[in-house]
């Protein structure tokens, strides 16, 4: 199975969302929110987006990340040796941020909300220096996020991953596979996975071994079932 990217309809809506909000004046609040169920795609839209354009960085938060913690990924991103000091560290961040604006991509931003601290910082380098933040995490990140009311006010941009269709499935399956599906099989990958793109992929894998096993050249949905060899 190959790994090429697929711009789906759910990365059609992110990018033309992030773009809106790149484009945007320094002055005007340019945060911006992405949120979906697991298995859609969201992180990778988001680290394609980053290695793709020179303006962007992709950080991804952890269980354990702590207001400093974040601050060193990010002014380790923007190419600096980070400080000790939380204080200096925010400095750093802040000064790179406005000599070189670039948009700072946080996936796995669930993991903020424990420490209120962790969200704010995010805004007051938002407020501070102008820079656009993109912020990704599950289906229900925006009620998650609703009490940090600082923040949501500045949100320019909401937007939500949903299943992918069927048109985006069989797109996954043409560019990825390396062996034919014939269109039943196409459906029923679809249908099972409930348009999860990480059961798409797993899908995939149990095609290639069933076409590897039995030395088939195209596998249909009877093969993916069981029903036949």
């Amino acid at each position: 199975m190959q790994t090429n990217f697929v711009i789906t309809e759910n990365v059609k809506s992110f990018n033309s969302a992030l773009n809106r909000i790149a484009a945007r004046s320094s002055k005007s609040n340019r945060l911006m929110l992405l949120e979906g169920e697991y298995g859609l795609g969201k992180s990778e839209a988001g680290w394609q987006y980053a290695i793709n354009s020179p303006k962007a960085i992709y950080l991804r938060a952890k269980a354990l990340t702590t207001p400093r913690w974040i601050l060193e990924d990010l002014v380790r991103e923007l190419g600096e040796q980070p400080l000790y000091h939380a204080s200096k560290l925010f400095a750093q961040a802040k000064m790179q941020l406005e000599s070189n604006p670039r948009t700072v991509i946080v996936d796995e931003a669930d993991y903020l909300l424990h420490d209120m601290r962790c969200i704010e910082t995010l805004r007051d380098l938002h407020d501070t220096t102008g820079a656009a933040f993109v912020i990704i995490g599950m289906g229900l990140l925006s009620n998650k996020i609703a009490r940090h009311r600082h923040f949501c006010d500045r949100l320019a941009q909401v937007v939500k991953f949903h299943d992918l269709p069927l048109g985006d499935v069989r797109q996954v399956i043409a560019t990825n596979c390396d062996v034919k599906l014939t269109d039943d099989a196409v459906k029923f990958i679809h249908r099972t996975s409930g348009g999860r793109f990480r059961q798409v992929k797993e899908w995939m894998e149990k095609a290639e071994q069933i076409a590897g096993v039995n030395n088939l050249k195209e596998i249909s949905a009877a093969n993916l079932e069981g029903r036949t060899k």
